[in-house]
């Protein structure tokens, strides 16, 4: 068999089980089952499918069949330009938090705190970017903690980034010029209808913290205040229908500036706010009005 009459057998099957992007998962796949770069499929189509690529590949398949999501069948995601480790523990780095990505660059930092940091993708890709920054990166689960010390390592910035098991900012000291975090958010009842990449596949701790979806941002905005240098920044993803309820929350914890702002797609996709400059004085001045 060539590897071309596999790809099209294969796509064919993902297609005919409703599998969303079958052409593309199937050429992912048959490039990873040859040790090949995507984009160098099409060269090999004439080429005879070697026997450990077609077992690998019918592997593959198989797990692709029961919605197992790419990124875990062959391990890794890229996310701003960089390959990711990617395990059942982590969340699948979307593209579209490359937009927080963004934004957070758009600024000064040198020390950036990534609350559920999940694969490390955002901290990582942060500290990447701006090679004299220092971080702390945050979750609760230790399995979560053990990928995104990986990444941080295969991409040099292990040193600067600590990681801390830490329910938000339990245990988390100092202040910080920029928060980032992409927090879980679906709310209990929206869990059913996601898709079975998702749903399935993926931690559900790092999806939905139960009810209606908000109280990981109650969190953040109780604490950030505590955590946040005057002026520092705090940039978190939302679901695209919760941008004026996580502001109010942001608005109400005191920050200042808040905005909504929307990914490529036009989706509201991260709350933007910032500590008043003056905090420490605003606090001074509300500790006399307690005395």
């Amino acid at each position: 068999m060539t590897v071309g009459r596999a790809l099209r057998a294969g796509t064919g099957a993902l297609r005919r089980a409703g599998v969303p992007d079958a052409a593309g998962d199937a050429r992912r796949l048959i490039a990873h089952a040859l040790q090949i770069g995507a984009d160098r499929v099409t060269l090999a189509l004439d080429d005879p499918l070697p026997d450990h690529a077609a077992e690998l590949f019918s592997i593959y398949m198989d797990d692709r069949l029961h919605r197992r999501p790419v990124s875990q069948i062959i391990g890794h995601r890229l996310f701003w330009g960089r390959s990711f480790r990617v395990t059942r523990d982590v969340l699948d780095p979307r593209p579209e938090t490359e937009t927080l990505v963004a934004l957070a660059l758009a600024g000064s930092f040198a020390r950036v705190l990534d609350l559920g940091t999940g694969s490390g993708a955002i901290a990582v890709s942060l500290l990447a970017e701006r090679p004299t920054a220092e971080g702390v990166a945050t979750d609760v689960s230790p399995a979560a903690l053990a990928v995104a010390r990986q990444n941080a390592q295969a991409l040099a910035v292990a040193d600067r980034l600590v990681f801390t098991q830490a329910d938000w900012f339990d245990g988390v000291a100092g202040r910080f010029d920029l928060i980032v975090s992409n927090p879980p958010y679906i709310a209990a009842a929206e869990m059913a209808d996601l898709q079975p990449e998702v749903r399935d596949w993926e931690p559900h701790l790092a999806l939905t913290p139960g009810g209606d979806g908000l109280d990981a941002y109650r969190r953040i905005a109780a604490g950030v205040s505590n955590h946040l240098t005057p002026g520092g920044r705090v940039l978190v993803e939302i679901g695209a229908t919760q941008g004026p309820a996580v502001a109010g929350l942001f608005r109400a914890a005191g920050l200042a500036d808040v905005a909504v702002l929307q990914d490529l797609d036009g989706r509201d996709r991260v709350i933007a706010a910032r500590a008043p400059r003056a905090l420490r004085d605003l606090r001074n001045a509300d500790a006399k009005t307690a005395d």
